[in-house]
């Protein structure tokens, strides 16, 4: 691995400038971003200033004058002032481009600024204050703040944060001098994020992409003497390739990296987290040059460990473009490319020892794709591309290794040959290892995209290699960690906290005292009986006969593990692997788990219609204020035309449409058989009714006045909307709902808080107690 001195002869700093300059898609999603928030911004401005906004004005204000002079300093170089004297700098150092582009920027930001004065006139300080305001928005901020989007793609480093802090201090010192209010200190920095973003859209900014002629400036300084560069077709967010061809007759493959790839969603950590294994963040790269010395590094390694990885040349931090990572170019074919009858047990046993060589050095590959396999003419396999490897890698991120290369050789091959050849090739010990990772949210979804049913594709892999290991499926594990647990009571506890804030804590408080211990007594019951009634429902979801016992244990323990996740993932995870212990295969368990869902829901769907129809006729809910007029109609045809849309699309067809229509294939299918129908959707009603009498049993127990039915049917809407917002339980956002919707019968404010806190505490969280009780039981007994 060797560096490049930008001080020996080449392309000089400024031509190297001119040839990466390029446009950047997401410059058009954070233009979007940037002008929303500033239409936001002026929708503010139409009301008079809050007092919030007052409050920070005054305290400015208040800044000692003997500091004026550096704010009216400051307030200059948001004027022409300021951008004559960026212009000449920039002019003075030869840079015309930047020169012109300051200029005309500037220009444009102070036009609209002073445009906007005049569409939007003065905003009022108060509404019972003087006649007058404040113009907005604050054209010193959008100037200072235009030239510092500008200028940062040339400047880099420290120089171009210099920038941004410079608008913050500009942004101070109008509002302290009494010029305009905080939001205009706001709207300007948008204003100027907006013209200078929208200027690197139309003319394009340096490091955004990197041409032959850079490519072969650094390796010529090299000494590789490249004779032709041929750019390869790549993949969008994908790092872009070269194939060099130098003078000694070698062949080079020249990596492009623009971009961070090294990174891992919030979504994916957080489900790592919900399938508790023994995961780690991954460490952190500052830069994407750190990024190619790391893979550079950690291909070393593997190379020196007996790893067969394309060796590498070069890896170097380009100035005024993406860094470059050379390796030596091998012939031959991705396995991805090849087909099954292509690919015979020799290679897949060259493959299985080349990771076991890679595992012994402890090191973590974390992308064995099968595009990541390459197999040369004497059919070696070849490993590829060591972005997101890790040296030093522990037995647990190994193991997670061989489940992502079993999966993928299995897209290929098969579930059966990939299995078989593993386990003739590697330990058990690693196996089982491998065993414990092959679940959907333990692996990235770039390796699971590799079959056209990933998900059904690992369940193949994991129940062949539980054969023939001669072990059990993997059972369910808690998804709960003591940090959800945390972050479940503080979250609960700020919802039960501000909620009664709606009507008075002291209020709310009373009516609990005071509360019939009888009606909570039934509150109670019914949560119980709510879970077997759902146990009944599950059971009605199978084709295959259930053990009635057995199944209202797990639903049982699944108060606790769908009740504390989000969106009810452990919901569907326990009674996944509870089926599967029983002798179904993972495709069958889930969609049973589905179809319960699936049946839940729309009998939710007919008893919300019915029952509002049915309570509004008799004129329970007098409370309620519908919006009319064009503007609604126009909101909802728009919501329909994107449903629309969305649904056409092939996403749409394959995701929603498809999935959408095979359900419901299957819940006629349940119709045909009497008993299943009524298991199915006779429980999913119980469960529903039961659970809104809950609720009607916690009101009754404080305001004996009101419509049962009506209250069922709140709690029915409420309970199916409140639980589409991904939190735990729905936490929050049910309660909101069914506050809404009792305010809406006309129950007083404090009735009905104390009412829907006792009802979720009684009803849907006191049952997590025997749940936890029942979860280790059934760990015990392997059920689960």
């Amino acid at each position: 691995m060797a560096g490049v001195d930008q001080n020996e002869p080449g392309i000089s700093p400024r031509s190297r400038l001119r040839l990466s300059i390029g446009r950047r898609p997401r410059d058009l999603a954070q233009l979007g971003l940037v002008g929303g928030l500033l239409a936001l911004s002026v929708l503010l401005v139409l009301v008079p200033a809050n007092p919030v906004e007052l409050a920070i004005y005054d305290q400015l204000g208040r800044i000692p004058a003997v500091s004026d002079l550096l704010w009216v300093v400051l307030s200059w170089l948001g004027s022409w002032a300021g951008i004559a004297a960026v212009t000449a700098v920039a002019a003075y150092f030869g840079w015309i481009r930047v020169a012109l582009l300051c200029a005309a920027s500037g220009a444009v930001t102070w036009a609209l600024a002073l445009l906007m004065h005049e569409v939007l006139g003065l905003r009022q300080l108060s509404p019972t204050g003087p006649p007058g305001g404040l113009p907005f928005p604050a054209e010193e901020v959008a100037i200072v703040t235009v030239l510092a989007v500008i200028v940062a793609p040339y400047v880099g480093g420290f120089a171009r944060y210099a920038g941004w802090v410079l608008a913050v201090l500009v942004g101070v010192a109008v509002v302290h001098l009494g010029g305009h209010l905080p939001l205009a200190a706001v709207g300007g920095a948008l204003l100027g994020w907006g013209v200078g973003t929208l200027f690197h859209v139309v003319w394009g900014a340096p490091g955004r992409r990197v041409s032959d002629a850079i490519v072969r400036d650094e390796l010529e300084q090299a000494g590789l003497a490249p004779l032709s560069i041929i750019a390869l077709r790549h993949r969008f967010l994908e790092p872009r390739e070269f194939a060099v061809r130098t003078e000694d007759g070698a062949t080079l493959r020249v990596k492009v990296v623009r971009r961070m790839s090294r990174r891992a969603g919030a979504w994916y950590k957080i489900k790592r987290l919900l399938a508790l294994l023994d995961v780690q963040d991954e460490p952190r790269l500052s830069t994407p040059h750190h990024e190619v010395e790391h893979e550079a590094y950690v291909t070393l390694l593997a190379e020196r460990a007996g790893v067969r990885t394309p060796p590498v040349v070069l890896a170097c931090d380009v100035e005024h473009a993406p860094a470059l990572l050379v390796v030596r170019q091998v012939t031959g074919r991705r396995l991805s490319h090849m087909r099954a009858e292509e690919v015979d047990d020799e290679l897949l046993a060259e493959i299985w020892a080349q990771l076991a060589a890679l595992a012994e050095a402890r090191i973590a590959h974390h992308d064995l794709r099968a595009k990541n396999f390459l197999v040369d003419a004497q059919n070696r396999p070849w490993l590829l591309s060591f972005t997101f490897s890790l040296a030093g890698a522990g037995p647990a991120r190994c193991e997670r290794d061989l489940a992502e290369a079993l999966v993928s050789i299995a897209s290929v091959v098969g579930a059966e040959r990939a299995v078989r050849t593993a386990i003739a090739a590697l330990p058990a010990e690693q196996l089982e290892g491998a065993l414990r990772n092959l679940l959907p949210m333990a692996l990235p979804r770039r390796i699971r995209a590799q079959a056209p049913h990933g998900r059904f594709l690992m369940a193949e892999v994991r129940e062949a290699l539980a054969d023939g290991l001669g072990r059990p499926i993997p059972g369910f594990r808690s998804p709960v960690r003591p940090v959800t647990v945390v972050g479940l009571l503080l979250i609960g506890a700020a919802v039960y906290l501000l909620l009664p804030e709606l009507s008075s804590m002291n209020d709310v408080l009373g009516a609990a005292r005071h509360a019939n211990w009888g009606w909570l007594a039934v509150a109670v019951l019914t949560g119980f009986l709510a879970i077997l009634l759902s146990s009944i429902s599950v059971q009605g979801s199978s084709s295959v006969p259930l053990p009635f016992w057995r199944t209202l244990a797990v639903q049982v323990a699944a108060a606790f593990t769908g009740r504390t996740t989000p969106g009810g993932a452990g919901f569907f995870g326990i009674n996944v692997v509870y089926m599967e212990r029983l002798g179904l295969r993972r495709p069958l368990a889930v969609g049973v788990t589905l179809l319960n869902q699936a049946g839940t829901g729309a009998v939710a769907f007919v008893v919300a219609v019915v029952g509002v129809f049915t309570v509004g006729l008799a004129g329970t809910f007098t409370h309620l204020s519908i919006p009319t007029g064009w503007p609604v109609l126009v909101g909802a045809m728009a919501v329909v035309v994107v449903a629309v849309v969305v649904i056409a699309s092939p996403f749409g067809r394959r995701r929603i449409a498809a999935p959408a229509l095979e359900v419901g294939r299957e819940l006629l299918e349940t119709l045909r058989d009497p008993i299943r129908a009524l298991q199915l959707f006779g429980g999913a009603l119980g469960y529903l009714v039961v659970s809104g009498l809950g609720l009607a049993a916690s009101l009754a127990a404080l305001h004996p006045e009101f419509s049962w039915v009506g209250v069922t049917v709140v709690f029915i809407i409420g309970n199916t909307l409140g639980h589409l917002v991904p939190s735990p339980g729905g936490l929050g956002a049910v309660e909101a709902v069914l506050f809404a919707g009792l305010g809406a019968m006309g129950v007083p404010a404090t009735a009905a808080v104390t009412a829907v806190l006792l009802s979720r505490l009684l009803t849907y969280w006191l049952p997590v107690l025997p749940g936890i009780a029942m979860f280790r039981y059934l760990q015990r007994k392997a059920i689960i």
